[in-house]
Order: C-alpha cells, then sequence, then structure tokens
C-alpha cells in the first residue's frame, strides 16, 4: 500500500470530525505547517489558534477554551509538549480534569537533523506520570484515523505521540480500534514482540521475520496506548511463550519497557518451559529495545536506528537470547 504521511491523515481526520462536533478545535505554538494542521485552518479559521513560540502558553489557552466547552487539540513538537508545557498540562489540563489533548510530533529518532535537543527520549515516560491520561501512538494513518475521534470524545485529558511523516500502512481500511487496548499482528509460541509506534512496529515485524528463518516462532503485539496499557492482551502472550521483547522509540526508562517490567514483577507471570505448553513452569522474561541512557544525536533515521540499537537485527538478538536462557536447565 502506498505510504500516507500521518500529519495529513491527523489533520483530514480533525476536519471531518469539526464537521459534526463545534467544539472542535486547534492550537499551535508556530507549527501548523510542521504538523499539518494548515488544511484545518483553511476550513475552519474561526476555529484554529497561533499563539506564537509559546508552548506554555499554548496549554493553557487550550485549557482555557476546554473550560468553555471546546475540545482543543493543542500540537507541537514532542520534545516541546513534554519537558517545556508539563506543568501547565498537569495543572491547568489534567488536575483541572478538562480534555485538553496534547499532540507532540517527531517523537524520538524521527527529529532526525534538529538533533539532541529536538529528540524526545524521555516524553512518555514524563506524561506516564500524569493522573488519568489516555497515552497513544498509533503505529499507520489507519490506526491513526480510528482513534483520533475517540480522543477527541473520550471526555479526558489524553497525549497523541505523533509520527507525522509518510508511513505504510499495516492494518487494512476499516480496522476497528478501542482505545486503550493493543492489536495483535502475529501469533508464535516461543516469544512475543510488545512494540509502539510507527518505528519500531515495523522493525519488530522484520524482527519476527528473521527469527521465523531460524526457526523461532515470535508473535508480535502493537500496544498502541502506553497508559492505560493493554494486560489482559499482553499478560496472556507473555504467559504464553515465557519471552517478552519490548521495542520502543523512546528511552528504555518510563515507558513501554517499564510499563511491562511493572505488569511481570507485580503478577509473577510465569510460562511452561516448553513452547509446546508442556513443562514446569517458570518466571517469564523481559528484554527492552529503546535508547540507553544518553540524549540524541544528528543523522537519518536509519543511522538512528542503528546507533540506538533500534534495528530488526537488535529486536531478534535480543529474543534469541532469552530464548536461550529459557532453554538452559
Amino acid at each position: 500500500m502506498p505510504a500516507k504521511e500521518m500529519r495529513a491523515v491527523y489533520a483530514q481526520t480533525l476536519i471531518e470530525l469539526a464537521k459534526d462536533d463545534p467544539s472542535i478545535m486547534v492550537v499551535e505554538a508556530d507549527l501548523m505547517r510542521a504538523t499539518g494542521t494548515q488544511p484545518f485552518k483553511a476550513a475552519y479559521p474561526e476555529r484554529a489558534v497561533d499563539v506564537g513560540v509559546a508552548e506554555a502558553n499554548m496549554l493553557g489557552v487550550a485549557a482555557g477554551l476546554a473550560a468553555e466547552g471546546k475540545t482543543p487539540f493543542a500540537a507541537t513538537f514532542a520534545c516541546f509538549a513534554s519537558r517545556r508545557a508539563f506543568d501547565q498540562f498537569f495543572l491547568s489540563g489534567a488536575y483541572a480534569r478538562l480534555p485538553v489533548k496534547l499532540v507532540g510530533t517527531d517523537p524520538g529518532i524521527t527529529a532526525t537533523f534538529n538533533g539532541g535537543t529536538h529528540m524526545p527520549f524521555e516524553d512518555l515516560g514524563i506524561l506516564r506520570t500524569v493522573p488519568g491520561i489516555d497515552i497513544v501512538e498509533p503505529s499507520d494513518p489507519v490506526s491513526l484515523a480510528a482513534l483520533v475521534p475517540q480522543i477527541a470524545k473520550s471526555g479526558k485529558v489524553a497525549y497523541l505521540r505523533l509520527h507525522r511523516k509518510a508511513v505504510e500502512e499495516i492494518y487494512p481500511a476499516g480496522e476497528t480500534f478501542e482505545l486503550g487496548k493493543a492489536k495483535l499482528l502475529r501469533e508464535g509460541n516461543d516469544a512475543v514482540i510488545i512494540a509502539l509506534g510507527a518505528v519500531m512496529v515495523p522493525e519488530a515485524l522484520a524482527a519476527a521475520d528473521l527469527l521465523k528463518a531460524e526457526g523461532i516462532a515470535a508473535a508480535v503485539i502493537d500496544a498502541i496506548s502506553v497508559k492505560p496499557l493493554d494486560a489482559e492482551l499482553i499478560g496472556a502472550w507473555i504467559r504464553k511463550t515465557g519471552v517478552a521483547v519490548t521495542a520502543e522509540n523512546h528511552q528504555r526508562i518510563g515507558s513501554l519497557g517499564s510499563a511491562v517490567a511493572e505488569l511481570m514483577a507485580e503478577n509473577g507471570w510465569e510460562a511452561p518451559a516448553a513452547a509446546s505448553g508442556s513443562g514446569n513452569l517458570r518466571p517469564a522474561r523481559l528484554a527492552r529495545i529503546g535508547v540507553a541512557d544518553q540524549f540524541g544525536e544528528v543523522g537519518t533515521q536509519d543511522w538512528l536506528k542503528a546507533r540506538f540499537g533500534l534495528t530488526a537485527r537488535d529486536i531478534a538478538e535480543a529474543v534469541k537470547s532469552l530464548v536461550r536462557q529459557r532453554k538452559e536447565p
């Protein structure tokens, strides 16, 4: 299927929502061209607000609009959405129980040549601490178009982590999604790869292909939501396989890998020693593919994936290592 720009899908989805919902608004901080919302402004100029380069103020304005019954989508680069505007989002939005929808674009290595200052490896970890928040990172245009309306109608504060550039579709047109629920993309008895976002879900699928060639059957889950995490689906496949590898375009600290580790520790998940489902139960094992404790750098997306260990090969090697460990007496 042809690749589609995620920001274009995001903007068009908001335009369609706005036809029937007069509360839908966009609030920007001098990045309408970058986030792709210029078509929304053209269609609904009275419902598009640009506050200039003032991200904290953007969140204050969005909260004020929400207090007046609007549903504001406030967008900026993910580094600014999390680090620079956190206090206003936390207090004026979440603490006030106002349905402010924060959108962070260019997450992780997708900031490429904007470099370390604009490369957020910590945004999900920061925003995951906000009580009651929904955190969503769609992996393709189909999931994005399906989830934006649900975010708009949730009545809750939310963070949409948006890959804004072109990506290929993973899901068929018309696929249904539920906010807070993951999707099983492939089945496999030897391991489960739990991936997040438009960068790492394709890498996870490619890793499963590499593993299949070596006789290892890996299931693949598109987590989609970091908070709430779909503990039911993820837990079922961890208990089935005993081997879990998370893969995210983010620091290993605080996001998907941490959330899965917390679930495993709290629930004490075990799995049969043999992939056939027979044998004694052993504790499930986890490896986390993500950025180590370091800052971003400048480079192409492919170079950065290799630099930070985010490739399909890195995922496959982590799976193989854990599968070997599970087989040890």
